[in-house]
């Protein structure tokens, strides 16, 4: 089989009391045929132009000799380092993928200037860039061309003959990009970019980076005539049972990796069930942990565990509670992807569209066309500049006091949100914060790079339950990088992105601790006292 699934306690009961009316319900084969009345008539516009995916793995077959033909010319010119500049699904699949696969891919999905110049300056020459956008417009993406195709001018390199753009048929990018003479390869436009894992999206930076993308593709196509069928084994159902039908619903959903082969899967699935869900006041929360993580030995109520094994582990007794999953990494990307479907249909939510998301994106593009002075720090400690909404910061003169305020806020069924727009690649130690953060509110703890969690849980934290508090991590950036024909700059546009950000979050009242780094290291180790 290249997809088990084991369930019990409550997940197990709401398999048992839901599925069978999702099998009279015939909710697996018209999901297959594409029934977009299956989520409601609020949803049926748009799930009419979202349901493309089920029928992802038939309709990208053709692009995988394409996209082989194209790796063989680049590396028989000697082409060999693929960076991908996308955001979102865009970047989150290859990102999977690659590193299950074990190949290298550079993932862009950032606008600190730190880490586009450290990009820049990796073998440049021997480097192509995948643009990956749905439309184009995306900020990130279309800065990240801009900055390498004059990288690529100034080095004395054709940029034709270094980029290849991802992109829907027809959009401003697909045509700005053809009658520049670019190498396009366009994606079904009728999938959401959560869901175009299996599609160019996914297929086109992966198979350039050396991934047997043929072979992704029957593991898809292996348990695809399973999730069709309308039965009580289908793996897609039980799985969306298990995940949004519990009573009372676990509305947070650990997905812990515990010897399965694939790298990196829980940080794809956040994106799809947190964008897909969060909504209406509603949602499933995904909260990325590991097997030491504190959170699993809390016994939290509303916290669903999730355990990717290896194949051999799913014979052996779950553990009491939990869902035990095993399987190929394209039978697991569109078993999860049925499944979330399945949770948008029983949580009364439609699971395609993202109505939170612009207003971030609309109060970045406000800071940047006014680019008004930063608001003025609280205070400053240990070089930590602080800033927050006046709930946490009012009174307060530490840091350890303003992160005790802002968890005062936390309720008995609340979350915490790290938020770190900081260079992912030169400081992946920031991210041991979570733990240290677990373990001290015994609370679920997400961690989020900034730009790339605004296409991911970003709409969950607007969208869904109001129940979190939010702790941003921001630095003062020591280099900056000019954006070509472009107002502002990456150090600009980050900042932009924090503070747009940080307002909307304000503005739906949630609590929000702002920590401007200027000393990255140093200011690590003096949140981290903090914590313990």
């Amino acid at each position: 089989m290249s997809f088990d699934i084991t369930v019990s306690g409550a997940a197990g009961e709401a398999v048992e009391r839901i599925v069978p009316q999702l099998v009279s319900d015939l909710v697996a084969s018209r999901i297959a045929g594409q029934d977009a009345s299956l989520w409601g008539p609020d949803a049926e516009e748009e799930a009419a132009k979202r349901l493309g995916w089920t029928e992802a793995v038939v309709i990208s077959e053709p692009l995988v000799d394409d996209i082989i033909a194209l790796r063989d010319k680049l590396h028989a010119e000697g082409v060999d380092h693929v960076v991908l500049g996308g955001m979102g699904g865009s970047s989150l699949a290859p990102e999977v993928i690659t590193r299950t696969a074990g190949v290298e891919l550079t993932v862009l999905d950032a606008t600190s200037p730190g880490q586009v110049l450290a990009a820049l300056g990796d073998r440049l020459k021997t480097s192509v860039l995948v643009v990956s956008s749905k439309s184009g417009s995306t900020v990130e993406t279309d800065s990240q061309r801009r900055v390498y195709e004059k990288a690529f001018h100034d080095a004395g390199i054709d940029p034709i003959e270094r980029i290849v753009v991802v992109t829907d048929p027809g959009s401003p990018l697909d045509k700005s990009a053809r009658e520049a003479g670019y190498r396009v390869f366009n994606a079904d436009p009728n999938v959401g970019g959560r869901y175009s894992a299996l599609t160019a999206f996914g297929l086109v930076p992966s198979g350039l980076a050396g991934v047997d993308i043929a072979a992704l593709l029957e593991e898809a196509s292996s348990v695809s005539g399973r999730l069709a069928v309308d039965r009580a084994d289908n793996p897609g159902l039980v799985l969306g049972a298990a995940i949004a039908g519990t009573r009372p619903l676990k509305d947070k959903l650990g997905i812990v990796s515990d010897g399965t082969y694939i790298v990196g899967f829980a940080d794809w699935a956040e994106q799809l069930i947190a964008e897909s869900t969060g909504k209406l006041g509603k949602g499933i929360l995904p909260v990325v942990l590991d097997v030491n993580s504190a959170e699993l030995s809390e016994d939290l109520p509303d916290l669903q565990i999730v355990r990717l094994v290896e194949s051999a582990r799913a014979t052996e007794e779950v553990e009491e509670g939990e869902i035990e999953i095993s399987g190929t990494l394209g039978a697991q990307i569109l078993v999860w992807e049925y499944a979330v479907a399945v949770a948008g249909r029983l949580l009364g939510i439609n699971p395609f569209d993202q109505p939170d998301v612009e207003s971030a994106k609309i109060a970045t593009r406000g800071l940047l066309d006014s680019r008004p002075e930063p608001a003025p720090a609280a205070f400053v400690a240990d070089g930590i500049e602080v800033r927050g909404t006046a709930d946490v910061v009012a009174g307060i003169d530490t840091v350890g006091a303003a992160i005790d305020a802002l968890l005062a806020k936390l309720g008995p069924d609340g979350y915490v949100s790290i938020q770190a727009y900081v260079d992912r690649v030169a400081n992946p130690e920031l991210a041991q914060l979570r733990d240290l953060m677990a373990a001290k509110c015994g609370r679920p703890v997400t961690f989020g790079w900034g730009p790339r969690f605004l296409h991911s849980t970003g709409q969950f934290h607007k969208g869904g339950p109001a129940v979190g508090v939010f702790l941003q991590l921001t630095a003062t950036e020591s280099v900056d990088l000019e954006i070509p024909d472009r107002p502002f700059t990456f150090g600009q546009l980050i900042q932009a992105q924090a503070a747009g950000d940080a307002s909307v979050l304000a503005e739906h009242g949630r609590p929000v601790l702002t920590l401007t780094l200027t000393d990255v290291v140093k200011n690590i180790r003096s949140i981290a006292a903090a914590l313990n």
